[in-house]
């Protein structure tokens, strides 16, 4: 069974923000900006953090970026079958 969920795809897509510069941002701005409770996102985020898919851009201040890896993953370069399974 695959681990990433809708919201992995909905965090990657907000953070690379497409078209624009990618962003670099906190759980707390995520929430404010999609439609999934902030207790979600930060298991998401952390599951992300793991994988590869996003980094730190600030540890101190919590602020986190889309990876290489996370972009070739929302191109369809890396399948989610590709990536480590981390678990629930």
């Amino acid at each position: 069974m695959e681990w990433m969920t809708r919201a992995d795809d909905t965090i990657l897509e907000f953070l690379l923000n497409d078209g624009n510069k990618p962003l670099n941002a906190s759980p707390t701005f995520v929430e404010a900006n999609i439609d999934y409770k902030i207790s979600h996102i930060r298991s998401r985020m952390r599951k992300l953090h793991e994988s590869g898919l996003i980094e730190y851009y600030d540890e101190d201040r919590g602020l986190y970026r889309i990876t290489d890896r996370g972009r070739d993953y929302l191109s369809g370069e890396l399948d989610a079958e590709d990536l480590e399974d981390i678990g629930e």
